[in-house]
């Protein structure tokens, strides 16, 4: 029979790439990873890697293995959990979380946390989504915190299970100075063609705000002249106080960082960009108590805004 511990160690080759990050991982030395799988490699009787450079790889027996050994570990953790009868919240669970959602609704949750489940340990770790899953897939985190934008959908990652939090309006940032409807604040969305010709302020990831600033200009059929790439929005916010740019900016993001009277946030005319907030979490860890209980937290604090 195949040994548990020998396939917990193929799969985190599987998700980590590396022995030195397997055997750093799971508390081995790089040795004695290499010799559990020489081991398991003949229990199963075919061979699971193979050299590729100064690294291996998984053979495409060894993927087959991994798949079946995904199975079986998630089946095991979850018998471990029912044995344990820990219907109360407790113990530790690592959250990645991007900046603003953190701001606005992971630190209330915190506080809420302290009172309702005061054996549970949150520890928060602020991330933009793609680390994020990075750090969910190599267990450096239970729950993961990250949005997609509704015109530049993006698939979610298969081996997540996927947990809607909220979703929130894309606005336009403008200037006083900018504003296509200065100086009534009261007027209605802004076609985006009025301002062709305005620099725009992206963020720094081209699948993320950038593109979404390229989609809802190319819809109102034009290319935008971009300006400045800025991941921080608190800095986004300021440029565009002073007339530097437009920008994209979701309302939470407004939120966390109260733009001042120079800045006005509008829609827009068209299709109304939006981003939705959700969380991942591995499907062999989404019925425990502590993940449970974090992410009822968040959907709390998200629906109370």
């Amino acid at each position: 029979m195949l040994d548990p511990i020998r396939l917990l160690l193929l799969r985190e080759l599987a998700d980590r790439g590396t022995m030195t990050a397997v055997a750093a991982a799971c508390g081995y030395t790089s040795s004695a990873v290499s010799q559990q799988l020489a081991v398991l490699e003949r229990e199963a009787g075919v061979p699971l890697l193979e050299r590729a450079g100064r690294r291996v790889r998984l053979t495409h027996e060894g993927e087959r293995l991994v798949a079946h050994a995904r199975i079986v570990l998630a089946a095991l953790e979850s018998a471990e959990r029912d044995l344990r009868a820990a219907d109360t919240p407790r113990g530790p669970v690592d959250l990645a979380c991007f900046s603003t959602f953190a701001a606005v609704h992971v630190v209330p949750a915190l506080i809420t946390a302290r009172e309702l489940h005061p054996e549970l340990r949150i520890s928060l770790h602020e991330l933009e989504p793609p680390e994020a899953l990075d750090a969910l897939r190599e267990r450096r985190c239970e729950v993961a915190v990250g949005y997609t934008y509704n015109l530049t959908p993006a698939p979610a990652p298969p081996e997540f299970e996927v947990h809607p939090l909220a979703v929130e309006p894309v606005l336009l940032a403008v200037s006083a100075g900018t504003d296509p409807a200065a100086p009534d604040a009261d007027a209605g969305p802004v076609d985006l063609r009025r301002l062709a010709d305005v620099p725009w302020i992206v963020g720094s990831r081209e699948d993320g705000s950038t593109a979404l600033v390229r989609r809802v200009c190319a819809i109102a059929g034009f290319t935008p002249r971009i300006g400045h790439a800025v991941d921080d929005y608190q800095l986004v916010l300021r440029m565009v106080a002073h007339g530097l740019g437009v920008a994209l900016v979701p309302r939470l993001a407004a939120l966390a960082h109260s733009p001042g009277p120079g800045v006005r946030l509008r829609s827009i005319a068209g299709p109304e960009p939006t981003r939705s907030v959700h969380a991942w979490t591995h499907p062999s860890s989404a019925a425990r108590p502590a993940v449970d209980a974090v992410l009822a937290l968040l959907r709390s604090a998200a629906s109370a805004d």
